[in-house]
């Protein structure tokens, strides 16, 4: 008999990784074993791709009737409320990034899922962190209510480990930048947007100051280390729910000088806002020896690679209408 089918929910799915992550595991697992959920209904175009319902996290017996009605096996808890939104809803942040993990992880428990992964975000680090090669073993003093509720979503993930015995895995993304869908309301929104200004009209106006140096990631790489993660050998695995994660860092401005390479006449006016303190808070690079020694992670884009592909994919929907 062949291998029964792997059943997959996925939360947050609407946003900027979820979009695409849906994707990807469909391409994998099958179209009908990948069920994408989130608060809001997707266009009728994302609607048709696959099955979708509705799902509030922080509602825990709504959870646990997905979980149990779809006989879900591995879950990819994506919804949270990201780092300015956090800022301005700071209650609303508690509620789905604490109250929401903590009831997908005892659904977890309660159900015997078989695997959850619980991302996490550079958020965690505040301004006593190192600044440079941010180690993975660091101090974890958040300003920010979307990186205290990250900080807190690692302990509670590795606690569900240790004390239940649910696999749980997790990494700290940096920014990511995309293509597909526009990000939805974090510190890095800027590296996603000037490619859209750029191609549009030319100019952009960015929110932080033009040497603010921030780690990021394509993509593509930011895909292939969430399912390269999750496909790991947990034996192979001393952490969990905390792995560094890195790709890329630059600053505002050289990204900016990257993307001139291709439009010579692009201009850039910088006037930072509340993010620029947040972003100041932040490392400006990654030290991801733990995630490359236990799980064999390593990006394949850098900055002139990631630049070139991405100016192609917003081009190509200037050309077809499609841009925002």
């Amino acid at each position: 008999m062949p291998p029964k089918p792997i059943k997959i929910l996925v939360t947050g799915a609407g946003g900027q990784i979820g979009t695409e992550l849906v994707r990807a595991l469909r391409q994998r697992h099958g179209r009908d074993n990948v069920t994408a959920t989130d608060v809001v209904e997707p266009s009728p175009q994302a609607m048709a791709e696959g099955p979708f319902a509705l799902l509030d996290v922080t509602r825990r017996a709504d959870v646990a009737a997905a979980v149990e009605s779809r006989r879900i096996d591995v879950v990819y808890h994506l919804a949270a409320i990201l780092s300015a939104r956090g800022e301005k809803n700071p209650g609303l942040a508690w509620e789905v990034n604490i109250n929401g993990t903590f009831n997908v992880l005892e659904v977890a428990r309660e159900k015997g899922l078989a695997r959850v992964f619980c991302p996490s975000s550079i958020a965690v680090f505040g301004p006593e962190t190192p600044k440079e090669n941010t180690p993975q073993e660091t101090v974890l003093r958040p300003k920010t209510m979307y990186g205290l509720t990250k900080v807190a979503g690692e302990l509670l993930g590795d606690y569900y480990v240790q004390k239940h015995g649910l696999d749980v895995r997790g990494c700290r993304y940096p920014g990511i930048i995309s293509h597909e869908t526009l990000p939805g309301g974090g510190t890095t929104d800027y590296a996603v947007a000037i490619f859209f200004e750029a191609v549009k009209n030319g100019r952009y106006a960015c929110f932080l100051r033009p040497e603010t140096r921030l780690p990021m990631m394509y993509m593509p790489d930011c895909l292939k280390a969430t399912l390269d993660l999750m496909e790991a050998d947990f034996g192979r695995l001393k952490h969990h729910c905390d792995f560094n994660l890195a790709s890329m860092s630059f600053s505002a401005e050289e990204l900016a000088a990257e993307i001139r390479k291709h439009i010579p006449g692009l201009v850039v006016a910088y006037r930072p806002d509340f993010r620029q303190a947040i972003a100041d808070s932040w490392p400006r690079t990654i030290d991801d020896a733990a995630a490359r020694e236990e799980w064999g992670w390593k990006p394949a884009f850098d900055l002139a690679s990631m630049t070139a592909d991405m100016l192609r994919a917003v081009s190509d929907k200037k050309t077809r209408g499609l841009l925002p």
